[in-house]
C-alpha cells in the first residue's frame, strides 16, 4: 500500500534560490538532480522550526549538492508526500 503523491512538490524557497542565482556552480548542480531530489532537498532544508538550524541545512545543502550527493543523508523521504504524515505538518 502506498499513498504517495509522485506529483508533490515544495516551491523553492526564497534563500535556496538566491544561493543557486549566486553561484552558478550550485545551479548546474541542482538542475542536473531530478525533480523529486530537489524535492527532498528543499523540504529536508525547510523542515527545521529554528532559523539557525534552518541555515546550517542550507550551508550543508550547498556543500554537499555541490560535492555530488544526490540526496540528503539520513532522510527518510519527503513526509508530504505521503497522506499519512501531512497530519505533522501545517503546509
Amino acid at each position: 500500500m502506498t499513498d504517495a503523491s509522485p506529483d508533490f512538490r515544495h516551491s523553492t524557497p526564497d534563500d535556496l534560490q538566491a544561493a543557486l542565482d549566486r553561484d552558478p556552480s550550485l545551479l548546474a548542480r541542482w538542475t542536473d538532480l531530478t525533480p523529486l531530489a530537489r524535492n527532498e532537498w528543499i523540504c529536508w532544508m525547510t523542515s527545521p522550526k529554528k532559523q539557525e538550524t534552518r541555515d546550517a541545512h542550507l550551508a550543508r545543502l550547498k556543500e554537499e549538492v555541490l560535492s555530488g550527493k544526490r540526496r540528503p543523508c539520513c532522510w527518510p523521504g519527503c513526509p508530504h508526500r505521503r497522506e499519512s504524515a501531512r497530519k505533522y505538518f501545517k503546509n
